[in-house]
């Protein structure tokens, strides 16, 4: 057998697994027989009906043909596959055997130089069964829990760390063992649960090494971010102080500076932690990190780069975390990297992206039963102002968010809850969820964007002190950015709280900052909010040119509750506007998307297919379906059909590729 899903990935090809009922034993005198009854077909090569007639006869082989048939595979394999012929020598193996469980080391080490952290994974599990020198068999066991837990497969990481604390006394292996429990439980509730173990491990690492011990407080400063106040109230501020205790980095690394600035924002306050969080941020998008590095940090400096409202640090940082987790099969770190992306994608307008990575989060939660609350999910629903579908989301993931302890998760959802009711004008319920959130601490950038909401949604229901005072905290966090995002959303905040030709200059201050990101969604509620306060001044005409292009954004974004709210106010001011939905509504197939926008950032099949985890035929399959149901004949249409978010006409069908 060799392995088919990835290269060096070690699967059913090579252990089948066991399968109940009647099996048949292969015997030389079988195989006219089975052919007869078509279950093989023998010739250059043994091709068998199903796998899992494959796998009957796998188990069915006594243990020492089976191990024959290894050894004997491993004989013949070429040198050229190494890999694969240490895998047959280690299934040939009785009792332990340091020459084949090195073989599997070295082949664990080429699979992660590739990407190949399952097959690392499975490679390493097997290593540890052939050692016998308890050290040694300690250590890889370390290795391998290591590799599963990145993989996803916890359950797996948590028996072979069981095995390496069975080994002699190391305070390393011990401090790594429980930094590695900390990491599991963090994948597995993103609450609260995962703070204390990973505090435990940076006070044991303080004595070993404290480079390392810096990076540990790191993890479980995000833990008790991510537990929020849901979480122990002082837990924050323990592991802030805790990890100001250390000795500062001689060289600081971009860790270093971020775990800096995060402690200071703590400790200090924004003005002492500012200026050493934009040197985190700017190393993080520029820095060569090591690829754990990327694993752990990225998401966490996309964090910072938020509460600095710079977008496009955030977009740097985040699509690199999704195209790490891709490349290495980083399963376990994926949804994070899927929701985090999808945000940026929400708040661009660009819901058929958001969409692909909403599919992908929930997919592999799914399979690994583990990842954090569905934001992008929540999210998705909330801008496509489809009221049953968000209340409903929302629903879910705050009970989820409750009992897993996830404080950072209600802050979304109530923000997210705040967008929902402005899009449709109901404005005290907006006031009211936007308050939660905003409530927060000021280590949460979403509080942050809850601001902005409770802003609007207060001058909509005359608490011009709400107003005020939430106008007030959030110029603390725009104030002392540059970028134009920050710059947007204060001046649009400051237009809603004020009249004439102030506001005014406001709202055309807020569109000249949005136009220059990203930001499509946030120049389109700009148009809206403008067209509104026109309209009420009685001035239609100048209102009509607003509120019609907010209206046509919001119908191509498909953000279907502001577009509504648009095409009321653009009927108030005289000129009826019939409903519609976006043009590409629900054509796609999730799988169909995930493709599509794949092809539309420039992959091909072949990069496709690894990242998707399909075969490259499979991609060319679904490939075809997009070009047919776009009406789109070239990659190049597809591209800018999907960034541009409008229909394009084509002569002929297109065959994908």
């Amino acid at each position: 057998g060799t392995p088919t899903r990835r290269a060096g990935w070690p699967g059913t090809d090579l252990r089948p697994p066991a399968r109940s009922g009647t099996l048949v034993r292969w015997e030389r005198g079988n195989s006219s027989a089975a052919e007869t009854d078509g279950l093989v077909s023998i010739g250059t090569k043994v091709v068998f009906r199903h796998p899992l007639v494959r796998s009957a006869v796998y188990q069915a082989m006594p243990p020492s043909q089976r191990r024959a048939a290894h050894r004997a595979l491993a004989e013949v394999t070429a040198p050229s596959e190494p890999d694969r012929r240490a895998w047959h020598r280690a299934l040939a193996a009785v009792g332990f055997d340091e020459r084949a469980a090195a073989e599997l080391e070295g082949s664990a080490d080429r699979a992660l130089a590739r990407g190949g952290i399952a097959a690392a994974g499975a490679f390493l599990e097997r290593s540890v069964a052939l050692t016998a020198e308890p050290a040694a068999r300690a250590e890889r066991a370390l290795r391998a829990a290591r590799a599963k837990q990145q993989a996803g497969a916890y359950d797996s990481a948590l028996d072979l760390l069981a095995l390496a604390d069975r080994g002699p006394e190391n305070e390393l292996r011990a401090a790594d063992s429980e930094l590695l429990r900390g990491q599991i439980a963090f994948a597995r509730s993103f609450g609260g649960g995962a703070t204390p173990v990973l505090l435990r491990a940076a006070r044991r690492f303080e004595s070993i090494d404290t480079s390392r011990a810096r990076d540990v407080y790191l993890q479980a400063l995000a833990a008790a971010m991510l537990a929020g106040r849901l979480g122990d109230e002082c837990r924050i501020a323990e592991v802030a102080h805790s990890a100001r205790r250390l000795p500062a980095a001689s060289a600081p690394r971009a860790p270093d500076l971020l775990l800096d600035g995060l402690t200071l924002l703590v400790a200090e306050g924004r003005d002492a932690a500012l200026p050493v969080l934009r040197r985190a941020v700017s190393a993080f998008t520029t820095a060569d990190l090591a690829p754990d590095e990327e694993l752990y940090w990225l998401w966490l400096a996309g964090h910072g780069a938020g509460l600095l409202w710079d977008d496009e640090a955030w977009r740097v940082l985040a699509t690199r975390l999704v195209r790490s987790c891709e490349v290495r099969g980083a399963i376990g770190i994926l949804p994070v990297a899927a929701a985090t992306r999808a945000g940026l994608h929400l708040l661009s307008g660009e819901l058929l992206q958001a969409a692909s990575l909403a599919e992908t989060a929930a997919d592999v939660t799914f399979m690994t039963g583990a990842g954090p609350v569905a934001y992008a999910e929540v999210g998705l629903a909330v801008f496509r102002g489809r009221d049953a579908e968000a209340v409903a989301a929302i629903r879910t993931a705050t009970r989820d968010s409750m009992t897993r302890g996830e404080g950072m998760a209600l802050t979304y959802l109530q923000w997210a809850t705040a967008v929902l009711h402005n899009g449709a004008c109901r404005y005290e319920q907006a006031r009211d969820s936007a308050r939660r959130a905003g409530a927060d601490s000021s280590v949460q950038r979403i509080r942050n964007w809850a601001l902005a909401e409770l802003v609007e949604a207060a001058v909509r229901t005359g608490d011009r002190d709400v107003a005020d005072e939430a106008l007030r905290e959030l110029c603390r966090t725009t104030g002392p950015c540059s970028s134009h995002w920050a710059a947007g959303v204060e001046a649009q905040c400051r237009a809603l709280l004020s009249d004439g030709p102030d506001a005014e200059d406001l709202y055309r201050t807020a569109l000249e900052r949005f136009e220059r990101t990203r930001l499509r969604a946030a120049v389109a509620r700009v148009h809206l909010l403008y067209g509104e306060w026109l309209r009420r001044g009685r001035r239609h005409l100048e209102a009509r040119e607003q509120l019609r292009q907010a209206h046509e954004m919001f119908v191509r974004f498909g953000m279907e509750g502001f577009a509504e709210r648009a095409r009321n106010e653009l009927s108030a001011a005289g000129e009826p506007t019939d409903r519609r939905r976006s043009w590409f509504g629900d054509q796609l197939t999730p799988q169909e998307r995930r493709v599509a926008m794949l092809a539309a950032e420039g992959a091909t099949n072949p990069e496709i297919a690894l990242r998707l985890f399909i075969s490259a035929s499979t991609v060319d399959y679904h490939l075809r379906k997009v070009f047919r149901k776009l009406r789109v004949t070239t990659r190049t249409q597809l591209a800018r059909l999907l960034q541009d978010d409008r229909p394009m006409s084509a002569d002929g069908d297109g065959d994908g590729r």
